[in-house]
């Protein structure tokens, strides 16, 4: 097994429970890490034989540009995309953060964090 990390993915967008929130838009981070056998790719040098983490990239960037509530449900999107589309992964955790989050104080962000495993 071998892990690959995508970090501080930063994107703008529209998520939140107040009208203001979803109208005016905030900035936020993404971080992507998932589980997968490497060993075949490191033996290969092959883009096929591994995770390809331009698609993690990808995948946050276009879950997030899709107005939710909660944070929760744009991290359920993104892990059920990565395990449909990357058959390699057997374990994804996705955090996504809200950067200064309008909740009344001198917060630097709020972050959900989910993990999944694939199912047999």
């Amino acid at each position: 097994m071998g892990i690959i990390k995508v970090e501080n993915i930063r994107v703008f967008a529209h998520h939140g429970c107040l009208k203001e929130e979803t109208k005016i838009g905030s900035d936020y981070r993404v971080d992507i890490e998932v589980k997968a056998d490497l060993k075949t790719s490191a033996k290969t040098d092959k883009l096929n034989d591994t995770v390809d983490y331009v698609l993690l990239n990808k995948i946050a960037k276009e879950e997030m540009q899709k107005p939710s509530k909660l944070l929760e449900t744009v991290a359920k999107r993104m892990l059920s995309r990565i395990f449909s589309e990357e058959k390699l992964v057997k374990k994804a955790t996705v955090s996504v953060s809200k950067l200064n989050p309008p909740i009344g104080g001198d917060v630097e962000s709020v972050t959900i964090k989910m993990t999944e495993r694939r199912k047999k």
